[in-house]
């Protein structure tokens, strides 16, 4: 018996996604019931009404025409969808286990020309080849490029989607779905008993030409196709864990329409202060009361404030020390960087030992965030550029303000509102020693190895 209720072909248009379905449609106890999702029809062109349901009433309510769908079909009911169809009908048929996944993919490059023909043919399946229309399309690299961002896209969040509720799918290539054993091994992923005896070759292969001979210019094309990075050589992997939005750490006032949202050893403790001058802070925020507060202060705004990575991690560092709030981090230091740290409460004897206990620190943060420790990232010690990322899971920050910068931020910042400005904080960074006495470009260049995300993604320049 199989393990799937209903199924659903991930794919896009011009990757052979109708005679994939054709075939499907082939196998005693499936149906495939088109584009049941498409923004312009319902199933197919031409096609207002499903299952006794009208368009109007699929977008009021597609949970409802799933199951209408799943409960009118017999057998095993599916429909292909794509990345620009109804949205929330993705997140439906991702967390569902019992809808079986067939990812249905092509060559991108094949894909976007066959694409192109059609927007400009206007013939988007061809079943007799004496209709055949054609075209010779210019090729457009930025327009290309648009659209593989578009798809690359799309399938991550495919892909995140499965790993993260422990599923796996049907892969397919449109190379594939010619050939009859592969189709067959479908079926077999689908728990159903029927096999296919031979192709449904209804829908015809439109454009089987070399792809050069499909474009109207075909040296522009070779010379555009050789600037990209097929292989996203200039990538750089991130291993940091994704950030929640940490909302009970959000803090307002009662009497300003501004709503600071900290990151970890940046400017915090300061700025709350200042908040303060306004009126009684508010904080200890959870989802439901933060909108609250922001249906109840219309004009609001929100920031954060980034610091220099060089200085955030000094803060860190002296944050450690003072506090051993990991207490894990002394027996791995000792273990692999063969360095100790003095006792708990106690700092280093000179400051040539805390300078070197900063660099120690700089190398450590640079393994945790390539994902080459065991440790836990805490806030502290993650890139602003992650905490900032996780402030966007509830709302991004209307407004960055850098810390060298904080003056002219809070400034605009009030004017934006209507309020008058309260003297904005001086922040100076504690620690036992001047970080511009200590500094160097050893410091300069451990910081920029570890933190070079937000060095790069915020354009810091050198500390010093």
């Amino acid at each position: 018996m199989s393990q799937f209720t209903s199924f659903v072909v991930l794919a896009e248009m011009r990757t052979g996604s109708n005679f994939l379905e054709a075939n499907l449609n082939a196998l005693e106890g499936v149906s495939c019931h088109g584009e049941s999702f498409n923004p312009y029809l319902i199933g197919g062109e031409g096609k207002q009404e499903m299952f006794g349901i009208d368009m109007v009433g699929r977008d009021a309510d597609p949970a409802g025409f799933l199951r209408a769908m799943r409960a009118q079909t017999k057998g095993l009911a599916g429909f292909r969808y794509f990345s620009d169809h109804d949205p929330r009908v993705f997140d439906l048929v991702m967390q569902d286990k019992a809808c079986a996944k067939i990812i249905l993919t092509r060559n991108q490059l094949e894909s976007f020309i066959s694409w192109k023909i059609a927007m400009e043919s206007d013939q988007w399946w061809l079943a007799n080849t004496k209709h055949l229309k054609t075209v010779r399309p210019r090729f457009d690299l930025a327009e290309f490029t648009e659209r593989t961002a578009a798809l690359h896209l799309f399938q991550t969040r495919i892909v995140n989607r499965l790993q993260v509720t422990g599923q796996t799918a049907f892969y397919i290539d449109y190379e594939d779905v010619r050939d009859l054993d592969v189709l067959n091994g479908l079926a077999a992923f689908l728990g159903v008993e029927s096999r296919l005896k031979t192709l449904d070759f209804r829908f015809k292969k439109q454009n089987p030409e070399p792809i050069e001979e499909k474009v109207s210019n075909p040296q522009e094309m070779r010379q555009g196709l050789a600037t990209l990075d097929w292989f996203d050589q200039s990538f750089a992997p991130n291993f940091e864990p994704r950030r929640q939005g940490m909302v009970p750490q959000y803090v307002a006032s009662e009497g300003a329409p501004l709503l600071f949202m900290p990151i970890k050893a940046a400017p915090e403790s300061p700025i709350k202060k200042w908040l303060q001058t306004y009126g009684a802070l508010v904080q200890d925020f959870d989802r439901n009361s933060l909108r609250k507060w922001k249906a109840g202060n219309p004009g609001q705004r929100s920031f954060t404030v980034v610091r220099h990575p060089l200085a955030r991690a000094y803060s860190a560092y002296c944050d450690l020390l003072a506090r051993d709030f990991m207490p894990e981090l002394r027996p791995y230091l000792k273990r692999v960087h063969k360095f100790i740290l003095p006792p708990k409460g106690k700092g280093f004897e000179t400051e040539a030992e805390f300078r070197h206990g900063f660099l120690v620190f700089l190398e450590l943060a640079k393994y945790m965030l390539a994902g080459r420790t065991e440790l836990r990232i805490l806030p502290a010690f993650a890139t602003q550029s992650a905490l900032i990322h996780g402030f966007s899971q509830v709302q991004s920050p209307d407004m960055l303000i850098r810390e060298d910068r904080l003056a002219e931020g809070l400034a605009y910042l009030t004017a934006d509102v209507g309020i008058p400005l309260s003297p904005p904080p001086q922040i100076k960074l504690n620690g036992p020693y001047d970080l511009a006495k200590l500094y160097g470009p050893d410091l300069e260049e451990a910081a920029q190895a570890a933190y070079s995300r937000d060095y790069i993604g915020f354009g810091f320049k050198p500390w010093a």
